[in-house]
């Protein structure tokens, strides 16, 4: 199987790193899905679940991620996903997660619930 190879990275660490058979990701322009020998593309990431379908030394699963912003860029078989802040789904504690969307909705700060529902969002996707 074509593998390409990701890096998904926060504006203060690695998230993650390995071999992907596709990625799914959203876009100013939309959903996109980065397959090997994609296009090269530049984009700028809408906050969202980003889905990185794993295969090789990673192993064949899905891996997760709540991204907050940032650009996407593809080339030579290389995924850049460059992201304000991102975290995993098994980094997210869901009920905090839940806490903070009530928190949220009752004080209409809309940033702060979009934020809450993009992370409860990733930790249903990764089940």
């Amino acid at each position: 199987m074509a593998e390409l190879h990701v890096e998904l990275v926060a504006a203060d660490r690695k998230v993650w790193s390995g071999e992907a058979g596709l990625v799914v990701a959203r876009t100013s322009s939309g959903d996109i899905g980065v397959m090997p020998g994609h296009q090269p593309l530049l984009g700028v990431l809408e906050s969202g679940p980003v889905t990185i379908r794993t295969t090789g030394e990673s192993g064949d699963g899905t891996v997760v991620a709540a991204v907050h912003g940032g650009f996407i860029s593809f080339a030579d078989n290389k995924l850049s996903i460059l992201a304000e802040i991102a975290e995993l789904s098994d980094e997210i504690d869901a009920r905090r997660a839940e806490r903070a969307l009530e928190r949220a909705k009752a004080e209409a700060d809309a940033a702060a619930e979009r934020r809450a529902e993009i992370r409860l969002r990733a930790v249903t996707s990764a089940r």
